[in-house]
């Protein structure tokens, strides 16, 4: 596997961050350890004086900056995100530590689009954001005092990706260009729900953790594109009134 090629397929995506200094600590952090894709959700000053400080010579990574409005649009074409996250989340799939989150994320990365997300440094991801990712991660950090800033995550996460990606043995991520996208993955969802609904299965004004355990389920899996087509080719079916 060619690790620069695998690293130009990963986008770091920070969510509603507040401070300005901390993205540009961030582009620091991605361009040292050779990452250039930044994705910006819904930022709370961007482009700022303290951005272009903070960069430290990585102004290239802030001019091409992504900004967009949502998670899902910052994770359009992706087959795999990572969340950060510290905090023990009761009904999601279960979190890897960054070391072996990095380990496969540079497998798929060999041919397919992944993101790493981090969330904004006070609260971290909702736990909706977090379902939108297909693996939670954490960063093994003393649990006495586990609090990392912004700038410093990045780099741990940014350098274990590196790592992963230009080791000789670098796993090849079984066949990452059949994997289902993000798109793919949300429209399956979508069309699951729809049917549950109209079905009477699921009643949305009752829902009882229905929909977060259902995308527990199927998150376990990595499920590819042909997979997914013959999943919502049943649901197809099964919506089809008889005559």
């Amino acid at each position: 596997m060619n690790g620069a090629s695998a690293l130009d397929r990963v986008r770091i995506v920070l969510v509603r961050t507040s401070h300005p200094g901390n993205i540009g600590a961030t582009a620091r952090a991605m361009k040292t350890m050779g990452l250039g894709r930044l994705v910006l959700v819904a930022p709370k000053a961007f482009p700022h004086p303290d951005a272009e400080a903070r960069a430290s010579g990585a102004d290239d990574v802030l001019a091409e900056a992504h900004v967009v409005a949502t998670l899902a649009e910052a994770l359009e074409g992706t087959v795999a995100a990572a969340a950060l996250t510290a905090r023990r989340r009761e009904r999601s799939v279960p979190v890897r530590g960054a070391r072996e989150a990095a380990v496969e994320l540079a497998g798929i990365a060999a041919a397919a689009e992944v993101a790493l997300v981090f969330g904004t440094e006070a609260t971290g991801l909702t736990n909706e954001e977090v379902a939108l990712c297909s693996m939670p991660v954490t960063i093994p950090a003393n649990p006495a005092f586990s609090s990392l800033n912004l700038g410093a995550a990045v780099q741990l996460l940014c350098y274990e990706l590196r790592m992963a990606a230009l080791a000789p043995t670098s796993p090849a991520g079984g066949e990452p260009a059949r994997l289902a996208t993000f798109e793919e993955i949300e429209g399956f969802h979508a069309h699951l729900m729809r049917a549950m609904t109209e079905s009477g299965f699921y009643d949305p004004a009752n829902p009882k953790r229905l929909v977060e355990r259902v995308r527990r389920l199927f998150g376990r899996i990595r499920l590819e594109r042909e997979e997914v087509n013959i999943l919502r080719g049943v649901l197809s079916a099964l919506e089809r009134k008889p005559e």
